[in-house]
C-alpha cells in the first residue's frame, strides 16, 4: 500500500471502487504512480466485496498528462525483459471485474494507454483531449498504444492516432469507438455512477465469466466453445438459480413486466 496516498485515493461505496488519480502537478506517469496503480489493481482484483472499478482523476484538466519524460530519459540504455507499466495495465485488463474509465480532461500517452486497458470508457464532450504523442517525441507508444488501439478501433484510425500524435476530441473519440459514449460534462458523473453501481449489483460470477468470454481472442469456433462451457457453469451456480427464481417470483416472463422499464434491474446478486 506504500505510496498510494501520494498518488491516488480509493473510495468504496455500494461495491464500487473509485480510484482517483491525484498526482500533482499534472498527473504524470512515473514509477510511484505505476506502483500505486499496480497495488490497487492487485488488491481490488482479489477483493470479493468489489463488483466494479472506476478510474478517474482529481485534476480538473488532466486524467493523466503522459509519461514523465525525466523517467524515460533516465531509463535510456537500461535493458529489461519486463515492463512494470505493461504489467500494471495487464492487471487491470485481466481483473475479474469490470473496469471503467471516466475522462473529463486530457489523457495522452500512458494515460490513454491506461484507458485502452480498461473495459469501458466514457468522456466529456467539452473537455476531452486524447492523444498518443510519442512519435512526435521520437518514440513509439510502449504500453499498448500501437497494440491495443488497432484491435479496438481498427488500423486506419489507430494509425492516425499514433502517427500524428494529434489530439482527438470527445465527439471524435466516440465516433471512432475510443470511448463508449461522450456526453456533456454535467452528465458524466451521474451516468458513470449509475452504470458502475448497476454492474456491481449483478451476480459476480456471471460478470466475471462474461468478461473472460468477451476477451477471448482465438478463432470464433474456439470462442463459441468456451462460451458454451462458461454458460453451463454460470447457469449451475447457486447465485444464478437464486436470482432466476427471484425474477420468476416477481412475475418475470409476463407481458406487464417484460414491457416495463428495465425489467432486469434491481434483481440483486442472487445472494439475497
Amino acid at each position: 500500500m506504500s505510496g498510494r496516498a501520494d498518488c491516488l485515493t480509493v473510495a468504496i461505496a455500494d461495491r464500487v471502487a473509485w480510484v482517483t488519480i491525484d498526482h500533482p502537478p499534472i498527473n504524470l506517469f512515473n514509477t510511484p504512480l505505476i506502483v500505486a496503480l499496480a497495488e490497487v489493481a492487485r488488491d481490488l482484483g482479489e477483493d470479493a466485496h468489489i463488483g466494479a472499478v472506476v478510474v478517474q482523476s482529481a485534476d480538473p484538466d488532466f486524467f493523466v498528462a503522459h509519461g514523465d519524460l525525466n523517467s524515460i530519459l533516465g531509463a535510456v540504455g537500461r535493458k529489461s525483459d519486463s515492463s512494470p507499466f505493461q504489467h500494471m495495465l495487464e492487471q487491470f485488463r485481466q481483473m475479474p471485474k469490470p473496469t471503467i474509465g471516466k475522462v473529463n480532461g486530457i489523457a495522452r500517452g500512458g494515460g490513454l494507454e491506461l484507458l485502452a486497458a480498461l473495459d469501458i470508457r466514457f468522456c466529456s464532450l467539452e473537455n476531452t483531449r486524447l492523444a498518443q504523442p510519442e512519435v512526435p517525441l521520437g518514440l513509439i507508444p510502449g504500453g499498448g498504444g500501437t497494440s491495443r488501439w488497432p484491435r479496438l478501433i481498427g488500423y486506419p484510425r489507430a494509425a492516425e492516432l499514433a502517427l500524428s500524435g494529434a489530439d482527438i476530441d470527445g465527439a471524435t473519440a466516440e465516433k471512432w469507438g475510443m470511448v463508449n459514449r461522450a456526453m456533456p460534462s454535467a452528465e458524466l458523473d451521474t451516468f458513470v455512477d449509475g452504470l458502475a453501481r448497476r454492474i456491481a449489483s449483478l451476480p459476480p460470477h456471471a460478470v466475471a465469466m462474461a468478461k473472460r468470454v468477451l476477451q477471448h481472442e482465438g478463432p470464433l469456433a474456439d470462442a463459441m466453445g468456451f462460451e458454451a462451457d462458461c454458460y453451463a457453469q454460470s447457469a449451475a451456480d447457486p447465485a444464478a438459480i437464486a436470482v432466476m427464481r427471484k425474477y420468476m417470483a416477481e412475475r418475470g416472463q409476463t407481458r406487464e413486466v417484460e414491457t416495463g422499464p428495465d425489467p432486469f434491474g434491481g434483481l440483486g446478486n442472487g445472494a439475497d
